[in-house]
């Protein structure tokens, strides 16, 4: 068998089982009390909005380092010397990308806290 076969069947199967194991992670009893007031009456999709939001905001926090990041590196293979002059900027930039991904978490903190309440 050749080797994108297998691949392209593992990630088949790897499909299948998430899809099949979705509906017995989202099952509910029937004892369980559904919050019907305020912001709990939406609970499921505001845990789902939280989660979705945290995972845009590193993902596009880590492409944004990482063209950074290989833009400061270019720049200093084409001028060595100027190494001291892009390094600082570099880092404020990462630290900037880098807040920006912490508040997202804060924001989906505070979503899935304020449901929990």
């Amino acid at each position: 068998m050749k080797r994108s076969t297998k691949i392209f069947f593992s990630s088949i199967t790897s499909i299948l089982i998430l899809v099949v194991m979705s509906g017995i992670a989202f099952a509910q009893g029937e004892a369980e009390a559904v919050k019907t007031q305020g912001l709990a009456s939406n609970y499921g999709l505001i845990a789902l909005a939280a989660g979705l939001g945290i995972g845009i905001a590193a993902l596009g926090g880590g492409i944004g380092q990482g063209r950074a990041a290989a833009a400061a590196l270019d720049g200093i293979a084409r001028n060595p010397g100027a190494a001291g002059q892009i390094r600082g900027p570099m880092i404020l930039g990462l630290a900037l990308i880098e807040s920006l991904v912490i508040y997202a978490l804060i924001i989906s903190l505070l979503l899935v806290l304020k449901v929990g309440a």
